[in-house]
């Protein structure tokens, strides 16, 4: 094992939860916020892409849940809403239960965009990935499987 990899296998002995945590939480934000500006393009916020994956994984919510879903303000919301619904991203109808509010829904054009984000996305971390070796694409392939049980337990 070259010095380098034996000092890192030592040291990882050592590594306690605490700064586990913080290595993770860092990477993790560092490699989102990368994500968001690197391959969102140009079509779509990074803003508008979340409420475009929301309403694709999640189906129609009025703009008070989606504000609520995203940790924003209503009238933030209004306006990611209003911008999606002049694209013909979104469309709006009156709630099935509630005829007080309206319901924000996907449009097929809606998807496009979302599908055409992701795969910039995937693309862009491809790219990167494409660069690391063999070994490092293995552990960070285990890492990703790791942290995607730990999210769902």
């Amino acid at each position: 094992m070259p010095p380098v990899r034996a000092a890192a296998a030592k040291a990882s002995d050592s590594i306690t939860p605490d700064t586990l945590a913080i290595d993770l939480r860092t990477a993790v934000m560092r490699t989102s916020r990368r994500l968001r500006v690197e391959a969102t393009g140009d079509v779509i916020t990074p803003g508008q892409y979340t409420v475009l994956a929301q309403l694709n994984s999640h189906g129609p919510h009025t703009p008070r849940e989606l504000a609520d879903r995203e940790h924003v303000q209503a009238p933030s919301m209004t306006r990611i809403v209003n911008a999606l619904a002049e694209l013909g991203f979104v469309s709006r109808s009156a709630h099935p239960e509630d005829g007080r509010q309206i319901q924000v829904s996907i449009t097929p054009a809606g998807e496009a965009a979302l599908e055409e984000a992701r795969d910039q996305r995937t693309a862009w971390l491809a790219q990167r990935v494409a660069t690391l070796s063999p070994e490092d694409r293995h552990t960070l392939s285990r890492a990703a499987h790791i942290l995607q049980e730990m999210i769902a337990r």
